[in-house]
Parts: C-alpha cells; structure tokens; sequence
C-alpha cells in the first residue's frame, strides 16, 4: 500500500522551518531583495536554531537529514525568500561531495571547521565556458609534490565572497581533459584567490554569485576528495541529491504565490462579488493548485527513489527539478495575472516570487539540460 504520510520526525522538521521563516525570513524577504546583500544575520540565527547543514552527519554537527528530509526543509525555506533559502541551502550543494567521497579525517576537519565557525561554503563547478557542459571545464590543479597547484575561473558562484572554502573541480591532467577531473577542497583565504564583484540579477537578490580567480593556488593533496580523476563522477552524483532541493524551494515559492494570489481574490470584490467567483479567475487558481501539489509529488518522489536506490533516481530528480521549476514559473507569473496591478506593484510579493522562480529553471543545470538527462535515462 502507498502511504504519503509523514513520520512525526518529518512533521516536526516541516514545523520547525515553517516556524523558523515566518520569524526571519518572511519578514525580511523585501529588505533583502532591495539590499542585495547576503543575509548574514538570518544565517547566524539559523546556525542558533539548528537550521544550517541539515543532510551533514551528526556526528560533525549537522541534522542528519535524508533528501527528503531536506526536501520539505527546504519548501519551507522556499515559501519565505528563495533567495534567503539558498543562503542557508547552498551549504548543502558545497558540502554534498564530502558527504558522498571524504574520508573520515576530512569531514572532521571541514564540517567542523563550518559549524565551528558558524559559516557558508561554496560549489565551485561552472566556469564562463562551461556551464551546463561540465566536460569543458579548463581549470587545472597540477600536483606538484604533497600540493596541488590551482588556475582557472569560476564564475556564478554561489556564497563565493562569503565562504569559508570551496569545493573546486578541476583537471589533474589537462590532456586527459575531463577524465581527470576532481574535487579538491580550497580554503577561501588561500593567496592567489581573487573574488570578482558580486553577480547583479533579476531575482534572488540575497543570493550571492561571483567569479572567482585562482592564479597559482596552492592547496595541500589531502584536501583531494575521492579519487583522482573521480571529479566528473562526484559532480553528477552531486546533482542527483540536490536538484530535489531546487525543487522543493520551487514547490515552496508556488505555495505561498498561490496562497497570497488565492486570498488575494477572495476578498477582492468587482461586479459586486469576489474576484475568486469569477470563472476565469477560479479556473486559473485550480490550476495553480495542481501544478502545486503535482511538483510536491514529483519531488517527494524523487526524493524516495534516491534514498531506496531505485534504478532510475537520477532521472526522477532531473523531472522533479524540471517540473517543479517550470511549475512554479508558471504559478508565480499567474498570481501575478490574478491578482493584477496589485501583484505587479511592490505592496505584495509575488513579483519577487516570479522573479525568484526564474532562477530555478537555469541552475543546476537548465531545464533544457534535465530534458537531456531525462530522454538519456527513459532511452538507455
């Protein structure tokens, strides 16, 4: 038998966050997207609140989560502020390759090092001509003795001028190109680093992107994670436990565009009745609700197939990032068509929402990338 219910772990997580945003993060979600700035003083609390590192061990600090877990963590995160959740989430892509390939010494030394320091990391993959295709990457890390020698260019890279360290990738052998790729983990305080201005965007404003430069970095071999040449590998494996979360904080900003946009039109009176009794308007909110509740399933989904090892996890995390971004595209921009002048002007947030939501549908690999790995996986 299918049961959808959650365990009374589960719903005290979700309880917990929910909680936890409408303290901080739904009330500071304007300020945040007019100051452009990273939230320091949110994560500070959530570090407090046991909020930060959810998937990292116990043991070194963290909650221990599972996707799932993370997953309806992170919706609740997504209701708020994407921008402020990815503050806190994008922990989660930096330290999710230690979590699958570092030895036991190495998390000990860099998850302590971030809850000891109460701190962010950052995922340094992309590169100014190698976004979504990961085997272009050109920056090289060049063993020379017990030390790895870094140069290349990173660039869009989340919590860069406020990380502790990055996980890099980058080629031991550049003439074996992407057959050597491999993650190394580089303090942030490393001569030779230099971080460029900060990346303006449309959304997500409190989410801070920047390049980055390494010009002669050198990082000691013992920061290798996993085996040389295993990069590629540890990347992709990577993607497939972190796109659930792009969705679930996808799932979250469609819930609360349609929950502002449905409130909206329900006390909105024109012709004499509400907003919402009008077929036009009622037929877009039931819409809404099925793309909602569609792309919560299509991640929990994903989600249980990664942590039972189903055959096809990858792929089901690469729909569920897919449909649920696209989902929440199209439930943000139709709360702002419902609610009309009104969800286009500052006085609600579901412009930001729908300016937020963009930016779901292009990192961690564009939508137009998950179509790949999805026809990849339904053809093999």
């Amino acid at each position: 038998m299918i049961d959808f219910s959650l365990s009374p772990e589960q719903k005290a997580i979700q309880e917990k966050y929910k909680d936890f945003t409408a303290r901080w993060i739904t009330p500071n979600a304007r300020k945040y997207d007019e100051l452009a700035i990273f939230p320091w003083d949110i994560v500070k609390e959530a570090y407090k609140e046991g909020i930060m590192n959810g998937p990292v061990p116990k043991k070194f600090g963290g909650n221990g989560y599972n996707v799932l877990d993370s997953a309806l963590a992170s919706e609740e995160l997504g209701a708020g502020c994407i921008g402020i959740g990815i503050g806190i989430d994008a922990n989660t892509l930096a330290l999710t390759p230690l979590i699958l390939a570092a030895n036991e010494e190495q998390q000990k030394r860099f998850f302590g090092q971030i809850v000891d320091e109460k701190g962010v990391a950052a995922y340094c993959l992309t590169e100014p001509n190698a976004g979504s295709d990961v085997a272009g990457i050109k920056s090289t890390a060049i063993k020379h003795g017990d030390k790895f020698i870094i140069n290349g260019h990173k660039r869009f890279i989340t919590n860069a001028e406020v990380a502790s360290f990055f996980t890099v990738f980058a080629l031991t052998q550049p003439e074996k190109g992407a057959r050597s790729l491999t993650a190394i983990v580089v303090p942030a305080n490393s001569p030779g680093i230099e971080i460029k201005p900060r990346l303006q965007k449309m959304g997500q404003k409190a989410s801070v992107q920047n390049e980055i430069i390494f010009k002669d970095v050198e990082v000691p071999v013992t920061n290798q994670l996993g085996e040389e040449g295993h990069g590629f590998l540890i990347a992709m494996k990577t993607f497939d436990r972190t796109r659930t979360g792009v969705a679930a904080l996808s799932v979250g900003a469609a819930r609360a565009a349609f929950e502002v946009s449905k409130n909206w039109a329900k006390n909105r009176i024109q012709f004499g009745q509400p907003v919402s009794s009008l077929q036009a308007v009622g037929f877009m909110l039931a819409d809404m609700a099925v793309k909602v509740e569609t792309a919560r399933l299509m991640t929990w989904y994903a989600a249980y197939a990664y942590e039972t090892q189903q055959k096809n996890y990858s792929t089901l995390s690469a729909m569920a990032k897919l449909h649920a971004s696209d989902a929440a595209m199209a439930v943000t921009t139709d709360a702002v068509q419902v609610m009309a002048g009104d969800g286009y002007s500052y006085d609600y947030l579901v412009e930001k929402m729908m300016r937020d939501v963009k930016l779901c549908q292009i990192y961690e690999g564009t939508n137009q990338v998950q179509r790949v790995v999805i026809s990849k996986g339904i053809l093999k």
